[in-house]
């Protein structure tokens, strides 16, 4: 049995460990820690499988904290 293809392209609502670390850009132990200090939302469980949900992992993305007002980096090494 061959599986078929879907014909609408959607990003799935359930992800994997490994698929929502990808997904907003960072690795699998930078994902775990964002997790247990809060800035990411706790994975959901069905049966035996623990997934994160999309919707809430780009809300909780939303919120965090943009570097436009970081200090630039060049700066501080020039004195300025």
């Amino acid at each position: 049995m061959t599986a078929r293809s879907d014909p609408i392209a959607y990003p799935p609502r359930g992800m994997s460990r490994d698929e929502v670390a990808r997904y907003v850009g960072v690795g699998t132990t930078k994902f775990d820690e964002m997790v247990a200090d809060g800035r990411m939302p706790k994975p959901k469980k069905i049966d035996g499988r623990v997934i994160w949900d999309r919707l809430r992992v780009e809300a909780a993305f939303t919120d965090l904290p943009d570097v436009e007002n970081a200090p630039n980096p060049l700066d501080r090494m020039l004195g300025a």
